[in-house]
């Protein structure tokens, strides 16, 4: 299988070529050579690049992904932290739905003064326990 130049990989993945040398020093991806100064990488990273920026959404850190990026070439998954991360961006999710509600209300609230609205001391005392 032909191997990619750091620039066909930068291109192909939209990932600055900076970036890819910023990861191969983190221990994310490794070249599987060199032709003149241009690192070569085999296609294969274009699937871990996936993987790293999927990781960074779902806000893992570099050295997190790292252990499950090893250097072996295999996907060392760690699913209890996979699962915790998922019920983290759960609740960040239900806190912003519960922040999106008390905005439209507010927005929509046909009290003269909001501070005269119930609905809308609700919505703060509500809010400022969503923001903690």
């Amino acid at each position: 299988m032909k191997e990619l130049d750091i620039g066909e990989v930068a291109e192909l993945s939209g990932v600055p070529p900076s970036t890819l040398r910023f990861y191969e020093k983190k221990g994310l991806i490794n070249p599987v050579g060199r032709n003149g100064l241009r690192r070569q990488f085999h296609r294969n990273v274009l699937n871990k690049l996936q993987l790293i920026m999927l990781g960074q959404a779902a806000g893992f850190t570099l050295a997190e992904m790292a252990v499950m990026l090893n250097t072996e070439g295999r996907t060392v998954i760690d699913r209890k932290l996979l699962e915790q991360r998922a019920r983290q961006i759960d609740s960040t999710i239900h806190r912003l739905q519960l922040l999106s509600k008390g905005l439209k209300h507010v927005a929509r609230c046909t009290e003269h003064e909001h501070n005269e609205c119930e609905e809308f001391k609700m919505v703060v005392a509500r809010g400022l326990r969503v923001i903690r």
